[in-house]
């Protein structure tokens, strides 16, 4: 057996953070499928999933060096991902997908965390994610977004 061999054990290990790595995907991505965004459930997940099984791959390797060039790798690939996501739109002027960039790109690292065993981590980071990608469906956020919008009368 090589150096870099697995054993089933191991393998069962590396699929558990992959089952945490979706669950935990799946949560971000849950308020975009409720509200239809493109993005959903799935995208989150799947970003999620890819991002821990390379780093668990990667942390098997058991070289810190190419641990972090993979790690590298995913930072990169989901932020090219999430250069093709984000275009101006032509009728409003404005940036569309920035959100969906920025958020896919954060769970990446959330699963980036899973497949280095940074259980706590990544879950604070699930829960942080989803609660700002959600604050657009809030009364109050809204209400306060529509205030400090409003333009002030110089007195």
């Amino acid at each position: 057996m090589d150096s870099h061999s697995i054993d089933l054990l191991e393998e069962l290990v590396i699929a558990s953070k992959l089952l945490a790595a979706a669950v935990l995907g799946a949560l971000v991505g849950y308020d975009r499928e409720r509200h239809s965004r493109d993005a959903g459930l799935r995208t989150y997940a799947s970003v999620c999933v890819g991002a821990a099984l390379f780093t668990s791959i990667a942390g098997h390797l058991e070289d810190v060096s190419a641990t972090s060039r993979i790690v590298a790798n995913v930072v990169m690939g989901i932020g090219f991902l999430g250069a093709g996501i984000v275009y101006k739109d032509a009728n409003s002027g404005y940036a569309k997908g920035l959100t969906t960039a920025a958020t896919i790109w954060c769970t990446a690292a959330i699963g980036v965390a899973v497949g280095l065993n940074m259980f706590a981590i990544a879950t604070a980071g699930a829960l942080l994610v989803y609660f700002l990608i959600s604050l657009h469906h809030r009364a109050w956020y809204v209400r306060w977004k529509q205030r400090i919008k409003q333009p002030r009368n110089p007195d």
